[in-house]
C-alpha cells in the first residue's frame, strides 16, 4: 500500500545526531547574527571619523537596530512563520550576508542605516522560529535544553565575536569586519542548505488567529516579566565597563579582559539555565533573578578585594546569561498556540527591555552615581523575584 500525498509532503522525524548537528549550525548562525546585531557598538567611533558624523547619530544605529526589532518583530514572524523552516533559515541567513555586505559599501550613514534596518527585520524571526525549532529537534523532554544550544551563540558572540570583532574593525577597518560578517553569515547559508534535515512546516494560521495569544493574561503576564527582567540585567550591564574601570579601578586596556572572563563564566549560567528552565520556567526566572540582584548589588561594595569582587561577578555572569534562555523558553511554554510569535514576542520585549534599562540606568547615574546603579538594577531583579509567583498563579486560573 503506497504512502497517501499528505504522508509523503511530511518530512522524515530527524535522527537525533542529525537534530544536534541542526541545532549546532543554529546555534553558530545564531553566533553570526548577534555579532552582526551588537559588533556596530565597537565600531562607532571609527563609523564617526570615517563617515564624518558625530558620536551621537552614529549610536542611533544602535538605536534604530533595536527598536526595529522590537516593532516588527511579532507581526513579521506571524506572516512568515508557515514557511518551511530550513528555506526561511537560509533566506534569513542570505538577507544578513546581503545587507553586511551593503553595510561595508556604505558611503554614507543613510545608507549604512538601511543595512542596519534590513537584517533587524529578519532577526526576530529567526529567533522565533529557531527557538521553536531547536525545541522540537531536541524532543519534548530536552526542548530547554535544545534552546539554550541555540542560545549558546549569544554567549558565543558576546565572549568571542564583539571583543574579537572590534579588534579586527580596529586592525583592519570596519568596513573589512562587516565583510568577513557578510562570508560568515553566506557559510552558514550554506551549511544548513546542506547538512540539516527538513522541519515540519507549521501549519499556516492568518495573524488575526494567531494574534489570539495577546488576549492570554498568562501569556502577557510572561511577556511583561520578560521586560523587567531585562530591565534589571541592563541597567547595570550596560555600564559594567564604566564599573570595572571607575570604581573597580581596573586599568582601561584590561577592561576587554575582564569583560572576556564575564562572556566565559556565563556559558555555565546558559548551561545550568537549560537544565532547569524546562522543569519550572517561573522557578527558574525567580532563582536566577534572584542570583542576579544579589551580585549585582554586592559588586561594587566589593569592588576592594579581588578576590570578593571576582566572585560576585562570576555570579552575576552566570545568572545574567542564563537569564536568556530562561525567558524564552518560559514565554513560549506559556503560549496556547504560535509559539514562534511567542518566541519572538519574547525577543521584541527583550529589547523593550535592554532600551529601558540602559536609559534608567544612564539617567540614574548622574543624579546618583555610578556605584548606585547596582542597587537600582538589583530592585528591579527582586521585583521580578517577586512577581513570579503571581504569574504562576494566573496560570492556574
Amino acid at each position: 500500500m503506497s504512502p497517501s500525498p499528505s504522508a509523503l509532503a511530511q518530512p522524515a522525524p530527524a535522527s537525533s545526531s542529525s537534530g544536534a548537528l541542526s541545532i549546532l549550525i543554529l546555534a553558530v548562525a545564531a553566533f553570526v547574527i548577534v555579532t552582526t546585531e551588537f559588533l556596530i557598538v565597537g565600531l562607532l567611533p571609527a563609523l564617526s571619523r570615517d563617515l564624518g558624523i558625530s558620536i551621537s547619530l552614529a549610536g542611533q544605529l544602535v538605536t534604530l537596530f533595536a527598536f526595529t526589532v522590537m516593532l516588527f518583530g511579532p507581526p513579521l514572524t506571524a506572516w512568515l512563520s508557515h514557511l518551511d523552516r530550513k528555506a526561511l533559515f537560509i533566506g534569513v541567513l542570505v538577507v544578513f550576508a546581503l545587507s553586511n555586505a551593503l553595510a561595508a559599501l556604505a558611503p554614507n550613514i543613510w545608507v549604512l542605516a538601511l543595512a542596519r534596518f534590513i537584517p533587524a527585520l529578519a532577526l526576530p524571526v529567526f529567533w522565533g522560529t529557531a527557538s521553536e525549532t531547536a525545541a522540537e529537534l531536541a524532543g519534548p523532554h530536552k526542548a530547554g535544553q535544545g534552546v539554550a544550544r541555540v542560545y549558546l551563540g549569544i554567549s558565543a558572540a558576546l565572549l568571542f565575536g564583539i571583543p574579537l570583532g572590534t579588534i579586527a574593525a580596529n586592525s583592519i577597518g570596519w568596513r573589512n569586519a562587516f565583510w568577513i560578517l557578510a562570508a560568515l553569515s553566506l557559510a552558514m547559508a550554506l551549511a544548513l542548505l546542506f547538512l540539516m534535515p527538513a522541519v515540519a512546516r507549521a501549519r499556516r494560521v492568518d495573524f488575526r488567529s494567531q494574534a489570539r495569544l495577546f488576549r492570554e493574561p498568562y501569556f502577557l503576564a510572561n511577556v511583561g516579566l520578560s521586560i523587567l527582567v531585562f530591565t534589571a540585567m541592563f541597567a547595570a550591564y550596560t555600564y559594567l565597563a564604566d564599573i570595572l574601570e571607575r570604581v573597580a579601578a581596573v586599568a582601561p586596556l584590561d577592561v576587554g579582559w575582564w569583560l572576556m572572563g564575564f562572556g566565559a563564566i556565563g556559558l555555565i549560567g546558559n548551561w545550568a539555565g537549560g537544565k532547569v528552565v524546562d522543569r519550572a520556567p517561573l522557578k527558574a526566572t525567580a532563582l536566577f533573578s534572584g542570583l542576579l540582584a544579589l551580585a549585582m548589588a554586592l559588586a561594587v561594595p566589593t569592588a576592594g578585594s579581588t578576590i570578593l569582587f571576582c566572585a560576585v561577578l562570576a555570579l552575576w555572569g552566570i545568572a545574567y546569561t542564563a537569564l536568556f534562555p530562561i525567558c524564552q523558553v518560559r514565554v513560549m511554554k506559556s503560549a496556547t498556540h504560535s509559539q514562534a510569535l511567542a518566541g519572538t514576542t519574547n525577543v521584541s520585549a527583550a529589547n523593550a527591555g535592554i532600551g529601558i534599562g540602559a536609559m534608567l540606568g544612564g539617567a540614574a547615574i548622574p543624579l546618583l552615581g555610578l556605584d548606585k546603579i547596582g542597587y537600582i538594577a538589583a530592585g528591579f531583579a527582586l521585583l521580578a523575584v517577586l512577581l513570579a509567583p503571581l504569574v504562576a498563579r494566573l496560570r492556574r486560573s
